[in-house]
């Protein structure tokens, strides 16, 4: 149950997750009037343009023409708000979209319209993502799984198959299928695929996170619902540093004071104000036949530490807890520590009088209680 180090260092996308470099669209002086391709009706609204776009960007149209009958003193705006609506009805189109621009030509009551676009992903490899994940979910979910169940098998799997792209090129759940490595956008998008084929609400979050030395760069991760509540789930920050066996949960399923720790967004999106522990110990206590389910979720996520009676403020009761490992064959240990950091090191000085070699350890703070989050290991 210990947990490695966790990631706090782990390098992350940075200025290519945004739309913010998009080249600017492109605006033609008045001139002759074009005419419309045969057959094809003009638009007059957003909303109608709304639609052709959608449609055209689901099927990875790179160009895309229509004509447009209205005033076109004010064309700009509403081909830029009928693209923004285009993108935004799919969460998994807006972060495939590379760049777009448009142009437009006309009088001042027609004007056909051209928008161009650069995918990251092809139609092609976006059927791949999805034979994919139908195939992984058919092998990692099953019918009596609650959803609970499912959210964790999800992040566990991504987690594990998953390793970061330091070259900073790999963007897409494609990519991260393919070659089995990606930035935090890969991570994001192919999390929201399979648990949006499970049938979990999720969402893509856009923000920066902050790394050692206190630099903030851009960032992706997810927000999931469970029973109605919303979480916090960043799979990048919990895959384990170096390719490691073990998995962490320090991201997983947190509340918005809790990632405000070191991720930030600017953005609105559900609010997520209840501690996951806290919704567990509520499900536990209601009793039922997923009571023993609730349980182990527990014990997997290491919620003991929240209990008032687990917590170690001396070194008697840490080489208790060391001699209870060591009696099951552990070679290493979580737990939360009250005191000071030089407490810590003094009471885990302690631990070679039990006989224990190369002993290590990693701490962080535990919340907002004022307690430390302590991870040791040892060879036996």
């Amino acid at each position: 149950m210990g947990k490695r180090q966790w990631p706090l260092a782990k390098a992350i996308i940075g200025g290519m997750l945004l739309f913010g470099a998009l080249p600017p669209a492109l605006y033609f002086g008045w001139g002759q009037v074009h005419a419309a391709a045969s057959g094809s009706t003009a638009l007059r609204s957003v909303d109608e343009m709304t639609t052709k776009l959608t449609s055209a960007m689901a099927n990875r149209r790179e160009t895309i023409t229509f004509s447009y009958q209205g005033k076109t003193s004010k064309l700009k705006p509403l081909v830029q708000k009928a693209i923004d609506q285009a993108m935004g009805s799919d969460p998994y189109l807006y972060y495939i979209v590379d760049s777009y621009a448009f142009s437009y030509r006309g009088s001042s009551g027609y004007a056909n319209v051209t928008v161009s676009v650069v995918y990251r992903e092809s139609l092609e490899q976006t059927a791949y993502v999805n034979a994919q994940v139908k195939a992984a979910l058919a092998k990692i979910v099953t019918p009596q799984m609650t959803s609970h169940q499912k959210v964790k098998v999800i992040h566990d799997w991504v987690v594990q198959r998953l390793r970061y792209d330091n070259s900073y090129t790999r963007y897409t759940a494609y990519a991260a299928l393919k070659g089995g490595s990606a930035v935090c956008q890969g991570y994001s998008l192919l999390t929201y695929k399979l648990l949006q084929g499970s049938g979990i609400p999720v969402r893509i979050v856009e923000g920066t996170a902050k790394q050692e030395g206190g630099v903030r760069q851009s960032h992706a991760w997810n927000l999931v619902q469970l029973d109605g509540k919303w979480y916090h789930l960043d799979t990048t920050w919990d895959d384990p540093v170096g390719g490691g066996a073990q998995i962490s949960t320090a991201y997983y399923l947190r509340t918005d004071a809790q990632m405000r720790k070191d991720h930030s967004w600017t953005k609105s999106y559900p609010s997520a104000a209840t501690p996951y522990a806290d919704t567990l110990a509520a499900l536990v206590a209601k009793g039922g036949p997923n009571t023993a389910i609730y349980k182990t979720l527990q014990q997997e996520l290491d919620y003991d530490l929240y209990e008032e009676a687990q917590v170690i403020t001396n070194s008697d009761a840490l080489k208790t807890l060391a001699k209870q490992a060591l009696a099951s064959g552990e070679d290493s240990l979580l737990f939360r520590y009250r005191g000071t950091a030089a407490e810590l090191k003094q009471d885990l000085l302690k631990l070679y009088d039990l006989g224990l070699e190369d002993l290590s350890y990693s701490s962080s703070a535990f919340e907002n209680t004022g307690d430390l989050r302590v991870y040791v290991e040892w060879e036996l």
